[in-house]
């Protein structure tokens, strides 16, 4: 069947065609892209403005025209962090569909972080042992662990990186109080939630997902997009240090220039670095991978799941099994 998939995040709206089939990897042939910033419009009372709601409409509006063109038979269509901590989120997720008649789903912050962790253990396979995976994105930052396809334990903190620039940093190169107040702001909010995480186990291997992890593993020397997506891309926490504090010192247009940072993500890539930096150095971690697949994935694996269910007595052919052994 032709699925289509519609991710409303913090920093972009993305929608992904696949033909997916029982068994099949979830590899999009088209994705439609749009940068709205939706933690842009929120106001002084933590409401989405009429302004935003209405780019998220005529955006969805767009999304589902464009499927419908495709053929998709189906769409999955989930809102994240944005939307949830908006205070009249359920109201723009309502006016959506009525314009629309497309349901976004509202996945909370826990829901987010085990999903993510459900793909990340598909992708690395049961061989992994006790996965610690971490995610930052736009308005939070996400960890789970575990040992099974689901996790023991799965934690959202509010530390996307997005949020954080807002909230410390002003313009240009930022001031040494503002970086000063930023790490003692993700330090005081960290320390609990990785002690819960900690009490639940010791990680066999630890990986990063999302954009931001992707961008610090290439600022940190790893291999390009270009190399594809089943290159190991590891980097050290001493080398993420040493690029924390010279990109303090830079302008948003100097991050720019660094391999693997868009113009778009350059103003909030300091603030995802002091994350990872800080939760690393809490977790006593030296290295770490980026892996490709995260949240939209584990949703997407998660619709195939019910299809092969669905269709698993048409999965093995008795007749050709018996011819094969």
């Amino acid at each position: 069947m032709r699925l289509s998939v519609l991710d409303v995040g913090s920093n972009t709206v993305h929608l992904l065609l696949l033909d997916v089939h029982p068994g099949s990897r979830p590899e999009p042939y088209a994705s439609h892209k749009f940068p709205l910033q939706l933690v842009r419009y929120l106001d002084a009372e933590n409401n989405i403005s009429d302004e935003g709601r209405d780019e998220l409409t005529r955006f969805v509006a767009e999304a589902r025209d464009f499927a419908a063109d495709h053929d998709a038979e189906d769409i999955l269509a989930f809102a994240t962090s944005a939307i949830r901590e908006a205070d009249n989120g359920a109201a723009v997720l309502e006016h959506v569909q009525t314009r629309t008649g497309v349901t976004l789903t509202e996945i909370s912050g826990d829901q987010e972080a085990a999903i993510t962790y459900f793909a990340v253990r598909r992708w690395q396979g049961w061989g992994a042992g006790t996965i610690l995976d971490l995610d930052i994105g736009g308005g939070s930052f996400e960890m789970a662990l575990g040992k099974d396809a689901l996790p023991d334990i799965a934690v959202s903190v509010p530390l996307g990186a997005g949020r954080l620039t807002r909230q410390f940093i002003q313009n240009g190169v930022p001031k040494p109080k503002e970086v000063k107040a930023l790490r003692k702001h993700v330090k005081k909010l960290l320390k609990p939630a990785v002690a819960r995480v900690r009490e639940a186990g010791t990680p066999d291997m630890v990986v990063g997902t999302s954009k931001t992890f992707r961008s610090l593993a290439r600022i940190c020397g790893a291999a390009p997009y270009a190399a594809g997506p089943y290159v190991k891309r590891e980097f050290h926490l001493q080398d993420l240090r040493l690029w924390t504090r010279r990109m303090e010192a830079m302008t948003p247009k100097d991050r720019s220039d660094l391999p693997g940072v868009s113009s778009r993500r350059a103003r909030q890539i300091l603030a995802g670095g002091i994350v990872a930096e800080t939760a690393l150095d809490l977790y006593g971690i030296e290295t770490m991978r980026a892996v490709p697949w995260a949240l939209r994935e584990g949703l997407i694996l998660r619709r195939m799941d019910r299809l092969n269910s669905q269709g698993s007595a048409a999965l093995i052919d008795p007749k050709t099994l018996s011819s094969t052994l």
